[in-house]
């Protein structure tokens, strides 16, 4: 089955039915029909809009992702008794944000102690959580074939920090090379993410920005959790992608979509300076733009302690949300500023993304009288 990227422009998410297996289904948004087969060996894999990136779901009889329905609303998640309740409000912008001070996060902060600009203009917070919310995770592994050998430590890796993780959290495996496939569908199972991360067919070239925008798409449309996150690991610079940089981080801003953090696996002899220094800028702006941190370990021995401080940042950020005091008509990019300061702390650093599209609304026309 193929799920084609369409660039949402919402602010919140949305959920989506999922198309079974040998059924076929159109979008009336984009025209485009995804089928799929339970034998993907039978069925010839030709792009269905070869200027879009896509995903594909790879079923392999051992394997069966799970068709658990989707969330019928979204919105900010607020723990109410014993469970939590999603709460919609579609013109409010919702912030995850990461305080550190130096290089230890700072877990005690009250709402008072933010302040955020838009577009230069203070903004009033709405709300404000800071607990353990349950994510919704999108493992996007480097699947080329200069990452064979990497793999078995990379797995191991991004196991662990699911299961440093909530256990309510959900998560999706894609593996990409010059193509993006799910190899597991949004699942809580452990072991089933494990089946899917072992799915190894290391070859061809490495379509990095089409996998991130098809699965920051793919989380707007499926997620059930509003905290979103996109764990991209691989070991090169793109080379196979129908997008750009700039394109591919415009895209996911549009979508309000996920916290990117980026591992990259640039050590050794295989690149040249100056596509380690490519490499690497990419991976600094796809996560920077989107709240997010990228690493760049020098050994394979190091991604487990990165594994770890990713999970730590996922479980201690600030959700901070506000109505924009521009009116939602008025379209183009928002910059956001948050900044924070608490009595007896040194200098406070805020990360989080640097701005938004939002969803422009045009004013209904009243109705004219029909004339007798």
């Amino acid at each position: 089955m193929r799920l084609c990227n369409n660039a949402v422009l919402v602010v919140l998410l949305a959920g989506a039915v999922l198309t079974l297996p040998a059924q076929q289904s159109s979008s009336p948004a984009s025209g485009v029909s995804a089928v799929s087969s339970a034998d993907p060996s039978q069925t010839p894999r030709t792009p269905l809009t070869p200027q879009a990136p896509s995903l594909t779901v790879d079923r392999d009889p051992v394997r069966s992702p799970d068709n658990e329905p989707p969330a019928t609303a979204a919105g900010p998640l607020r723990k109410e008794g014993e469970g939590y309740v999603l709460h919609t409000d579609v013109e409010e912008v919702v912030l995850n944000a990461t305080v550190l001070e130096g290089n230890r996060l700072v877990p005690d902060l009250k709402k008072d102690n933010f302040q955020v600009l838009e577009d230069g203009v203070p903004q009033t917070l709405i709300s404000f959580q800071h607990t353990d919310l349950p994510v919704s995770i999108a493992m996007v592994v480097d699947n080329s074939g200069s990452m064979s050998r990497k793999r078995p430590s990379v797995n191991k890796s991004a196991l662990d920090l699911i299961q440093a993780s909530n256990p309510q959290d959900e998560a999706f495996v894609v593996n990409f090379s010059d193509e993006a496939f799910i190899d597991q569908e949004f699942t809580s199972d452990v072991n089933k993410l494990r089946d899917g991360l072992s799915h190894i067919e290391s070859r061809g070239g490495t379509a990095l920005y089409d996998a991130v925008v098809a699965s920051a798409d793919k989380l707007v449309a499926d997620a059930k959790r509003p905290k979103q996150v996109l764990i991209l690991i691989t070991d090169g610079e793109d080379n196979a992608s129908t997008l750009n940089l700039e394109q591919t981080i415009r895209r996911v801003q549009q979508l309000s979509g996920p916290v990117i953090y980026s591992i990259g696996l640039l050590f050794g002899d295989e690149m040249t300076r100056g596509e380690v220094r490519h490499a690497r800028r990419a991976l600094e702006m796809l996560s920077t733009e989107t709240g997010g941190i990228a690493f760049f370990p020098k050994s394979i021995e190091q991604i487990d302690q990165i594994s770890a401080e990713v999970a730590r940042d996922i479980r201690n950020q600030y959700t901070l949300g506000y109505h924009s005091t521009k009116p939602t008509t008025e379209p183009g990019f928002r910059r956001v500023l948050v900044t924070a300061e608490a009595k007896g702390m040194g200098k406070l650093n805020v990360r989080t993304r640097t701005g938004y599209f939002p969803v422009v609304r045009v004013p209904k026309q009243p109705a004219k009288p029909e004339s007798k």
